[in-house]
């Protein structure tokens, strides 16, 4: 047996030859039921008598396990430590470092604060969205225009200095969302406080719809700069841009620091080639040595052929306001800065705001004053055209331009894999989205968020062919609808708190002003892009939000099955067996699923212990005080898990209790079934993965104890029969 002698002392009151008294804690810690003869929890420690080497003497030997893989942190409580982790097979092995060498080691979850990032990564990963957007949204109110003839590329300037307004207002009002809310504030967060849940629910599936759009646009608009200096690679643009999502995802597996640290090169890489570009053109514009543009005769003979109307201004209006795509990115990200996070995010979303408008508003400058042509065929983008004239063709500024370019536009992409896992994850912990996106992978990321994330936007890409304006007019729908709900919300928060805070109706204006600017914004897109494509974002929001109330009902009414609070009636006392097997009952929470498997373990045998694994520390001690109410005197250890893994620490725990003594082990698994068969995919199938690698253990048998839940409106011990 795998453990020390820690202490040898005699029974008090033990008289030669007399009966021993109970034993009780010899620390005064908490009590812990003995057992004599029977396996003890493998944290606690176990009390045995033995006799003396005199007559009639005896004493208690206490012991306490040694087992490797864990750290003992206090009565009944275990840390699951790296190494139980590590796999056993050469399959295993192998995967494992390819595990690390792709995504990197394990963080665990003390280390959360360290994985925050400042003001400088903060501006590459919440705000790269945005700026990139300066590269393609000159070109995108263009192409519009362009329909009606090149005389009608005049209003690109107008234009763009009303999206800049526009900007402006969401920016200072994004401000005020900030200072009241904190610890995150996305749409979703305040429409449902403010507004109810409905409400709430729309904003967060426009900005789910949204984020994969700025996948899928941002990587397309990141190829097409690329494609623009090496035309070779034009047909392969589809395939280009489903390697650049892979890379992404795998690069943010690794965790938020560490991805900001990968990309936050490129985006300042970017800036300063754009900023130095533009200073360029506006000296030679105050020294009249502005080039000559001269855009190929096959260009100017596909433009025209449409009246300069009112719906043609606003659809170029609304293919610009793409560039306000983003701006809420950075109060969703609230919790990922460092402390102070809100006054960090504040200093983000102003830099953003500021670096973007004023690339934007040069950028239609000087495309007005040069008369660049969008190019027809995607190959040429505005940027390129734009620095080719100022720093000549084919010149190595006019290189690293368009690298940079196309660089952050991909790139930029990363302020959704920032933003959809986190939006994700908090909607599942509402029961909104299937439980699996709350929980945190090996380096503190939403891994499932990022994969679903992923493979949606990558499918995107290969059914629209990698094409920008094709997939333009499925963009900015959602985000307007999300920033029209969120600032409503504020309006109606500040409003709720008259009186109680300075200032509040400065704070209700820049709120109300927000939502009337995004408001009407939301209309004109849906109005301009409906025919070409918004209808399906407009029929997508109203389907998720429906799939996300039946995901909910599901979760409620599972929690109402499974409450303790319900009448249940447990079996009977367990009657005596020889040669009792022994019993182990992984417990992941306290239902009524739980205790029917506690309860037939006890009624297959007296030595019956308990489990849990905990990768939250208020997750343990609630499991502990719960434990005291509903454990029924049956030992339980909380194994802490840092690294948020499950199966590993637990089969480790097995495997050190297995060392105690050698003898055949039951593992008694609670399960519920749910009604439905499509309803197990809301859950994490945890037994069944359990199940599937104690099959092979040696030495153990496996009881599956399932708990079928009861139709809705009917409950256990109301004049039905309790589920079988």
């Amino acid at each position: 047996m795998a453990s020390a002698v820690e202490n040898e002392r005699p029974l008090p009151g033990a008289e030669p030859g007399g009966q021993s008294p109970r034993l009780d804690d010899p620390v005064g810690q908490r009590q812990e039921p003995r057992h004599i003869g029977t396996e003890a929890p493998l944290d606690v420690r176990e009390m045995r008598p033995m006799r003396g080497r005199l007559p009639g003497t005896r004493y208690v030997r206490v012991t306490r396990s040694s087992a490797g893989g864990f750290e003992r942190r206090g009565p009944g409580r275990l840390v699951a430590t790296e190494r139980v982790l590590r796999p056993r097979g050469p399959a295993g092995q192998v995967f494992e470092g390819l595990r690390g060498l792709l995504i990197g080691a394990r963080i665990a979850t003390e280390r959360e604060l360290h994985e925050r990032i400042g003001v400088g990564k903060g501006l590459a990963v919440f705000a790269s969205d945005n700026i990139s957007s300066s590269a393609y949204a000159t070109e995108e109110i263009m192409r519009v225009l362009a329909l009606a003839g090149t005389g009608a590329l005049a209003l690109t300037m107008p234009i763009t200095l009303l999206i800049v307004a526009v900007l402006a207002t969401v920016v200072t009002s994004y401000q005020q969302t900030i200072r009241a809310y904190p610890n995150g504030g996305g749409s979703y967060i305040v429409a449902s406080d403010n507004l109810g849940p409905l409400p709430g629910l729309t904003a967060a599936a426009a900005l789910l719809t949204d984020y994969i759009l700025t996948v899928s646009v941002s990587i397309a608009a990141g190829v097409a700069a690329l494609t623009s200096i090496f035309p070779g690679l034009f047909e392969q643009r589809v395939a280009i841009g489903v390697f650049f999502v892979v890379i992404l995802c795998l690069g943010n597996l690794r965790g938020i620091r560490e991805s900001a640290t990968i990309f936050a090169a490129p985006t300042y890489v970017y800036l300063l080639a754009i900023f130095g570009l533009l200073a360029y053109g506006f000296f030679l514009f105050a020294t009249g040595n502005l080039p000559h543009y001269q855009a190929p005769p096959e260009w100017h003979a596909v433009q025209g052929g449409e009246a300069l109307g009112l719906l043609l201004l606003l659809r170029a209006f609304a293919s610009g306001s793409v560039a306000l795509t983003g701006t809420e990115a950075v109060s969703n990200g609230v919790p990922a800065f460092q402390p102070p996070e809100s006054r960090h995010a504040r200093t983000v979303l102003v830099l953003m705001g500021s670096f973007f408008g004023t690339i934007f508003l040069a950028m239609s400058f000087f495309s007005a004053q040069l008369g660049i042509l969008p190019d027809p065929s995607e190959q040429q983008t505005v940027v390129s055209q734009l620095a080719a004239t100022l720093v000549g063709d084919g010149s190595p500024y006019h290189y690293l331009i368009q690298l940079s370019t196309a660089l952050l536009l991909v790139l930029a992409a990363n302020t959704a894999f920032a933003d959809f896992p986190r939006l994700a994850s908090i909607l599942a912990k509402d029961r909104y989205l299937p439980q699996q996106f709350q929980h945190r992978g090996d380096r503190l990321a939403f891994s499932s968020g990022i994969f679903v994330l992923s493979f949606v936007a990558a499918l995107l890409i290969v059914a629209f062919g990698g094409s920008v304006t094709n997939l333009i007019p499925l963009y900015t729908v959602g985000v307007f609808l999300a920033f029209t709900l969120s600032q409503t919300g504020m309006v109606l928060h500040w409003y709720r708190r008259r009186g109680q805070e300075l200032g509040w109706r400065r704070r209700l204006l820049f709120n109300g002003l927000g939502a009337v600017a995004t408001g009407i914004v939301t209309l004109v897109v849906a109005v301009a892009k409906f025919a070409l494509g918004a209808w399906m974002v407009l029929l997508i929001i109203p389907v998720l939000i429906l799939i996300m109330l039946g995901i909910q009902r599901h979760y409620v009414h599972m929690e109402r099955a499974l409450s303790l609070e319900l009448p249940a009636e447990l079996p009977e006392a367990p009657l005596p067996r020889p040669q009792p097997p022994r019993v182990l009952v992984p417990i992941s929470r306290l239902d009524r699923a739980a205790l029917q498997a506690l309860a037939f373990a006890r009624s297959i045998s007296p030595d019956v212990s308990a489990v849990h694994i905990a990768d939250d520390q208020q997750e343990a001690e609630q499991m502990n005080q719960g434990w005291a109410q509903w454990g029924g005197g049956v030992p339980l250890a909380i194994v802490d898990s840092p690294y948020r893994s499950l199966i590993p620490p637990l089969l480790g725990y097995i495997d050190a209790l297995d060392k105690q003594r050698r003898r055949p082990l039951t593992v008694v698994l609670p399960e519920f079934v749910p009604r439905h068969f499509w309803e197990y995919v809301l859950h994490n199938q945890t037994a069944a993965r359990l199940k599937f690698h104690l099959f092979f253990r040696p030495n153990t048998v496996v009881i599956d104890v399932p708990y079928r839940v009861p139709g809705e409106g009917r409950r256990e011990g109301a004049g039905e029969k309790p589920a079988d």
